[in-house]
């Protein structure tokens, strides 16, 4: 699996996790310390900031899971992927959009700048 992949895939396994304890370990195996994350609803920086952002997002959509939508690209230290906001119990997909990540050395991601291109209500 590419290092791209695999930043991705704990991407989604931090969005994904389910309780404060689980979402704490999946942000600190996927993001570094210092990390940012800066979407047009949200502009959080740190490990607490970022748990705190996967809470409050999985609070408004009880039920539903982020999903990769087609592959990850990358080259040097950046990718990007896009996603869909999927309910576990119909499959329907009120949400979606598309996030840049910039990557440490060791794989974490360091920033993300994500892209809401559909959102409820809109």
């Amino acid at each position: 699996m590419s290092t791209y992949a695999t930043a991705a895939e704990r991407y989604f396994a931090a969005w994904n996790a389910e309780g404060d304890e689980a979402i704490a370990k999946a942000v600190s195996d996927a993001f570094t310390e210092d990390a940012t994350y800066t979407d047009p609803l949200a502009d959080v920086a740190g490990h607490q900031g970022l748990a705190a952002a996967i809470a409050g997002a999985q609070a408004q959509f009880p039920g539903f899971e982020f999903r990769m939508k087609g592959s990850v690209d990358g080259n040097h230290n950046i990718a990007r992927f896009s996603w869909d906001l999927v309910s576990k119990a119909d499959g329907s997909s009120p949400a979606g959009g598309s996030d840049v990540i910039t990557l440490a050395d060791d794989g974490r991601i360091i920033t993300v700048s994500g892209f809401l291109d559909r959102v409820p209500g809109a």
